[in-house]
């Protein structure tokens, strides 16, 4: 079955671009190129500013170009359909498209709410285990696996992010799915990952399942795991040990592992094979995050405003990194620097309703709460200084309310919970700034 990505050769086409200098540009091989463009694999997460530069673009309309991949869709979807009904006709080409469809759902986390993508990614997944219970090919299996590992591991990330980090028992069990598939199929790179994706469960989940301790757990075993095939996840796993120990407290640990962690980064080959989890900005990210858990907000907000920066083609990520810098502007009490920055996180959130995102916002909204009657916080609720709620009407009977846009109503939803908690909780003294998550 034949795939292309039409409209990122044409865009290539467009701008002058042979497939030889495209790859001269980036520094890659034809090859590489060449199977972008059939939509065989999907440039690496940091090689993407570049491309997108090089081809005019912004990064959110390169990752459209990129999930656009344009097949011979209908003999693809009844050989899969032909597949699914007579289990003995899959083959490695089935197995394939499988992992290419598990792909594109992965391709537009960034862009659209996880919500929207559970069910793509829930039908992949069903897809793969019902194949791999009735086929006994090996090469074929070998592929099913494959496409049971990612799309797992995926859902193991949407379910997380679309209940806000509170789906802890559900999130886990994806991840050993995951693992038991990548064990079973001889893939330690993906259960290292997997692996990994448990320690987010524990270490950044809501207050009622966070437990740094057991994350810490996690991501050293995976770090473990990882070591003997891939500096790059070796690495990443290692840069969220030193978060475990900046939720701990742990200064002098948390330097260590970040010593570590750089070396481990300095060893990245280009044919590292858990180099598709690795991207730059995921190192100032967390050392930025780390900062705000240390106590530093002033060396994390130069850190997370490069980093803010260099995010602008992923607006889920970079609406978390917003919050953070928020907390740190606010941490050194710079309140009108604090609501921009939160305006902005709030104004990502409005599409991509990234759930450690939203989280983060929360956390950045409650350390403002005692400032609420600063005009520029007013700003926060849409309402004036002398904003009233609206009196009923004659009759007695409220006015029909107007549906707030998508943006205003995550910003009363903000403050109508902290008001909510603030009525219930015991009253706190406002001289000093509080500590709470910074949230990743």
């Amino acid at each position: 079955m034949k795939r292309k990505r039409e409209r990122l050769a044409q865009r290539r086409k467009m701008v002058g671009h042979s497939q030889e200098q495209l790859a001269e540009v980036l520094r890659v091989e034809r090859s590489t190129v060449v199977r972008w463009e059939r939509g065989e694999t999907e440039p690496q997460p940091w090689l993407r500013p570049r491309l997108a530069k090089a081809l005019g673009i912004s990064g959110e309309l390169l990752a459209e170009l990129l999930a656009d991949v344009v097949t011979d869709r209908q003999d693809g979807a009844d050989r899969l359909d032909r597949a699914l009904a007579q289990p003995a006709r899959a083959d490695v080409e089935v197995a394939r498209q499988l992992q290419q469809r598990v792909q594109q759902v992965a391709s537009a986390y960034e862009t659209k709410p996880s919500t929207a993508l559970l069910a793509d990614a829930g039908q992949c997944h069903a897809a793969a285990e019902f194949l791999l219970s009735r086929v006994g090919a090996e090469p074929v299996r070998g592929e099913l696996s494959a496409a049971a590992i990612a799309s797992a591991t995926l859902l193991s990330q949407l379910v997380w992010d679309a209940s806000q980090r509170r789906d802890y028992g559900v999130t886990l069990a994806y991840c050993d799915v995951a693992i038991e598939h990548a064990r079973k199929h001889g893939d330690p790179v993906a259960a290292a990952h997997a692996e990994l994706r448990k320690g987010f469960a524990a270490l950044y989940g809501q207050a009622d399942v966070r437990d740094p301790k057991a994350g810490l757990a996690a991501v050293q075993l995976a770090a473990e795991q990882s070591r003997r095939v891939s500096d790059a996840l070796t690495g990443l796993s290692l840069l969220h040990v030193v978060e475990a120990f900046a939720m701990l407290g742990e200064y002098r640990r948390c330097e260590q592992a970040l010593s570590q962690t750089e070396t481990s980064f300095g060893r990245i080959g280009s044919d590292d094979p858990g180099a598709e989890f690795f991207s730059p900005t995921q190192l100032g990210r967390l050392a930025g995050s780390c900062y705000l858990f240390l106590g530093h907000p002033e060396r994390a907000e130069p850190i997370l405003t490069a980093t803010a920066q260099a995010l602008r083609d992923r607006p889920k990520t970079r609406s978390l990194v917003l919050g953070n810098l928020a907390l740190a502007y606010l941490r050194q009490r710079q309140l009108d620097a604090a609501t921009a920055t939160l305006h902005e996180a709030i104004d990502m959130l409005e599409t991509s309703r990234g759930g450690g995102a939203m989280t983060v916002v929360f956390s950045a909204a409650r350390e403002l709460y005692p400032w609420r009657a600063e005009r520029c916080t007013m700003f926060m609720t849409g309402c004036s200084p002398s904003w009233r709620a609206p009196e009923p009407n004659v009759e007695g009977t409220p006015p029909v309310p107007i549906e707030p846009d998508a943006k205003q109503a995550i910003r009363e939803r903000v403050w109508s919970r902290l008001a909510e908690a603030q009525a219930s909780s015991p009253a706190r003294p406002h001289s000093g700034l509080r500590r709470c998550s910074g949230g990743r």
